[in-house]
């Protein structure tokens, strides 16, 4: 894999620790994430992932190492840099008597950089961008948190960004949300903006990045091309099921290596069963396959064992 040279590269980190008393939160990376991509910050909860975002936006002090973003060190060109970063960090926060518009309208009036003669028509554009024209002028203080969520992505893209920074960008969203705002960060990557994505889901990273990074403990496990990464590890599939012998003998009969799947759980009464080696098979053919034999599908997901033997833990797979 060719390593990208410094000029290519929006975010890079060399060495990078963070340190909590006598735990390392942070311990030791080496960031590489290119200009353009949507760059996938894959770990399970605790992993270290919002820590290192932190560090990256200069909300927290790192104890060693180097960081530049967007080619400057960070945080000695902090102002020069920041207004070219869009962020939602750990959640957004709002004043909850004001309007969604309302609040809007402040955080941009806060930002020297923002030309008041276009305020009211760029917060009018970001609201639609992200489904909330609707609720623009209802206090926030009556907004789900999938629509506080909303609302903080349409403050990160008040103004064009080169780099847009989402931490766990779809938490609270149903699935109609989670579906548009993957969209709107391909059709922002799409216009040249580097995405930076920090996710517990493995599911969302594998169908919004071209890039990842995996995160373990604080360590930087893996990181590269997301069809790299997924070739270097075999494909298996978690079937949600009660009728957990019948499906066995589906999955034996197609190819594929039944099995418990560990750390899954079960939903109403079924049991996670594990089908390794795809061998080619289409994912919809092999639901298909295991209804025609009468088994009760009640979850049915596509995983790359090589993401969950990086950290020895699983991940949320569903969102």
């Amino acid at each position: 894999m060719k390593e990208p040279v410094p000029a290519e590269l929006a975010i890079e980190t060399h060495g990078l620790v963070k340190r909590f008393g006598h735990r390392s939160a942070v311990d030791g990376i080496d960031l590489s994430v290119p200009r353009g991509s949507v760059f996938g910050f894959l770990g399970p909860n605790g992993s270290g992932k919002t820590t290192t975002i932190r560090v990256l936006l200069g909300l927290a002090s790192a104890n060693s190492g180097e960081v530049r973003v967007l080619g400057k060190p960070m945080p000695a060109a902090l102002a020069t840099v920041l207004p070219d970063v869009g962020a939602l960090v750990e959640g957004p926060g709002f004043y909850p008597f004001l309007s969604g518009t309302g609040n809007l309208m402040r955080l941009d009036s806060a930002d020297r950089h923002a030309l008041s003669s276009t305020r009211r028509q760029r917060v009018h554009d970001a609201l639609e961008r992200v489904g909330l024209s609707h609720a623009a002028g209802k206090k926030v203080r009556a907004y789900s948190l999938g629509m506080k969520q909303r609302l903080g992505l349409a403050n990160a893209m008040l103004r064009p960004r080169e780099l847009l920074v989402l931490d766990e960008p779809t938490n609270g969203l149903d699935p109609q949300g989670t579906r548009e705002v993957r969209g709107l960060v391909r059709s922002l990557a799409a216009g040249g903006t580097t995405v930076f994505v920090s996710s517990h889901l493995l599911a969302e990273v594998e169908q919004m990045c071209t890039h990842v990074g995996v995160m373990s403990a604080g360590r930087l496990v893996a990181q590269g091309p997301l069809e790299e990464l997924r070739a270097a590890g075999q494909a298996h599939v978690v079937v949600q099921t009660p009728d957990v012998e019948r499906a066995a003998g589906v999955l034996t009969r197609l190819g594929l290596v039944p099995g418990e799947a560990p750390g899954t759980g079960s939903a109403w009464g079924s049991t996670a069963l594990l089908g390794t080696g795809l061998n080619g098979l289409e994912p919809e053919k092999i639901v298909a396959a295991l209804v025609a034999e009468g088994v009760r599908v009640r979850g049915f997901t596509v995983e790359n064992a090589r993401f969950v033997s990086l950290t020895g833990e699983g991940f949320d797979v569903v969102g």
